[in-house]
């Protein structure tokens, strides 16, 4: 059972730097990026700082998934796929695999297609794109955020 402890750890640690860090990118990052005089300025500051940043959120995503998939496994709760009251686990799951798209095939490509790290017709209005599409995906994560805490101490679960 300590290895399921463990997992816990793991997994809760591993949520609290993969989506805090998207909290931080979302609220403070790209707002003071769309301020900023230089598009062109503020795409080459985003450009480093998704680099440096995408290999913990790459960690981090691993750390979540495979912790969050042995914990199904070890439970043997994989049953709760198939009700709607486990609703979190499946936003668990498209979430990660959302994530895991956007950070192992997505990056990379897009990173290996980029003739010159900053493109010149940048606008302000990018990050204000980029931001939007961050903050869908922060909204969803701390949901099933909440949900996960509130479910996984019987609120919204009948009792059998």
């Amino acid at each position: 059972m300590n290895e399921l402890i463990l997992a816990r750890v793991m997994h809760v640690l591993g949520v609290v730097l993969w989506i805090g860090g998207v909290a931080m990118v979302t609220l403070v990052l790209l707002p003071m990026l769309a301020r900023m005089s230089s598009a062109a300025e503020a795409m080459e500051i985003f450009a480093r700082f998704r680099r440096r940043f995408a290999a913990q959120a790459r960690i981090a995503t691993l750390i979540v998934g495979l912790s969050g998939f042995y914990m199904v496994y070890a439970l043997d709760v994989w049953q709760r796929f198939l009700q709607w009251q486990y609703w979190w686990m499946h936003t668990m799951v498209l979430i990660w695999l959302v994530f895991s798209v956007m950070l192992f095939v997505m990056e990379p490509r897009a990173r290996r297609q980029a003739v010159a790290p900053v493109q010149q017709n940048i606008t302000p209005e990018i990050f204000v794109k980029i931001q939007r599409k961050h903050m869908i995906l922060l909204i969803l994560g701390l949901i099933t955020i909440a949900g996960a805490v509130a479910g996984s101490h019987g609120w919204l679960i009948p009792s059998n």
